[in-house]
């Protein structure tokens, strides 16, 4: 195929992008009421001007190309996003939720941004290329902001808990976590069969065997604290899983937003642990925080592998649609 499909795989990446900024709208607007702490509700704020930014670089930079945002995926993004403040106020520890799910969503922000860029060079869009690097930059340093409130957002989830209550919140927190890897492990078994790369493909089979090891890990030590896995929430998060497996086997850029996704996915793990090592050191639990630290260490190589796999991605990507710059 010729140029003009690269051209027209990068509008589409644009697209995407602006219904991106949608969801981030909706969500970095109502975040701050829902916060539970100034210091977090402030973080949420700041980063709602750089959001409008980004949505009106991104606009602008698809009316350049001639083309224009796509309503249904905008509209889809912002119910999205609302759906995620709702989810996390609804949670009996909403600064804690907030802030790692919103740390997640940075982190697939940056990977769009990332792949966006990539593709932008491909096609020789030297414009886009610098956009999505400033974009992607500022996403990833909103990562670093929300992780330097981890603290914070458990000291405000556990602010007016006695030490029974204490000890019940780290249980839910533990059941959280087993969840976590039930969703974790239905994704990554069906993700080497859609990575569309071997290399990405070995990456996925490789973390899956560290994945059940981790499930085993946390059903250990709930067994040992006297309490058990929640099976409404395996089987809820199972379910999403399923239902993300199916949506990317349907997408006619399955390696790449796969990569993205699984990459996002892995900070979602990397938060949720990072708030149940805290939790534990308040319990005073220090097997628990042993294990949310080993399990750490593996999540944050994990992530840092998919994301160097991101041109492996994109290429396969590429390949699948028979996509080139040339003929």
């Amino acid at each position: 195929m010729t140029a003009s499909n690269l051209n027209q795989q990068l509008t589409k990446y644009l697209t995407d992008a602006h219904s991106i900024e949608q969801q981030a709208l909706a969500q970095m607007r109502l975040a701050p009421r829902i916060a539970g702490n100034p210091a977090i509700a402030a973080v949420f704020s700041d980063h709602l001007s750089e959001t409008q930014d980004h949505e009106r670089l991104i606009a602008e930079r698809l009316e350049a190309r001639d083309a224009k945002p796509s309503k249904v995926k905008d509209a889809a993004g912002t119910v999205t996003g609302l759906g995620f403040a709702a989810f996390a106020f609804a949670q009996p520890d909403t600064p804690g939720k907030l802030v790692v799910h919103a740390f997640s969503y940075e982190h697939m922000e940056e990977a769009a941004y990332d792949l966006l860029g990539k593709l932008a060079d491909r096609a020789g869009d030297t414009t886009t290329v610098q956009i999505a690097g400033r974009v992607g930059a500022q996403e990833r340093a909103m990562g670093e902001r929300l992780a330097g409130c981890f603290d914070t957002a458990v000291e405000a989830a556990l602010s007016r808990r006695g030490a029974v209550d204490l000890d019940k919140h780290l249980n839910r927190y533990l059941a959280d976590a087993h969840a976590i890897e039930a969703q974790a492990l239905v994704l990554l078994g069906r993700a080497p069969g859609l990575a569309g790369a071997d290399e990405l493909a070995a990456v996925y089979a490789a973390h899956r065997d560290e994945t059940e090891q981790h499930q085993q890990m946390v059903a250990t030590r709930l067994d040992e604290r006297g309490a058990k896995p929640s099976m409404l929430k395996d089987a809820a998060l199972r379910l999403g899983a399923l239902n993300w497996g199916a949506f990317f086997g349907a997408q006619p850029d399955t390696p790449a937003k796969l990569a993205a996704f699984a990459y996002a996915f892995e900070h979602l793990e990397i938060g949720a642990y990072e708030l149940l090592a805290r939790v534990a050191g308040r319990a005073g639990d220090e097997p628990t925080a042993r294990i949310a630290s080993t399990i750490l260490v593996q999540e944050n190589a994990a992530a840092a592998a998919i994301r160097s796999l991101f041109d492996v991605a994109l290429d396969a990507t590429l390949l699948g649609l028979s996509v080139t710059a040339g003929g």
